[in-house]
């Protein structure tokens, strides 16, 4: 596991407040929405914001490509690396 992976899967935990998850029981490629991690819309935003910050990186909410970046634990390591 790569250092942006496990800092990205603390972030999700602190920021969101997941007290009964811990950085194994995230898979890189499990969805983080629905039957995946079973995020909502509000953790969506607080997430969002969580990473911005984070990382100092901006994030355009109206991007039809938003969606696919906070797909995975995966995906979201590519995106922030890609950023920075």
């Amino acid at each position: 596991m790569s250092d942006l992976h496990l800092d990205l899967k603390n972030l999700i935990i602190d920021a969101l407040g997941l007290e009964d998850i811990s950085v194994d029981d995230i898979d890189n490629d499990a969805p983080l929405f629905g039957e995946g991690l079973g995020l909502d819309s509000v953790d969506a935003l607080e997430l969002g914001l969580a990473v911005q910050k984070h990382f100092s990186i901006k994030i355009d909410a109206d991007s039809k490509d938003v969606r696919q970046h906070f797909a995975s634990i995966n995906a979201l390591a590519n995106f922030v690396a890609s950023k920075q």
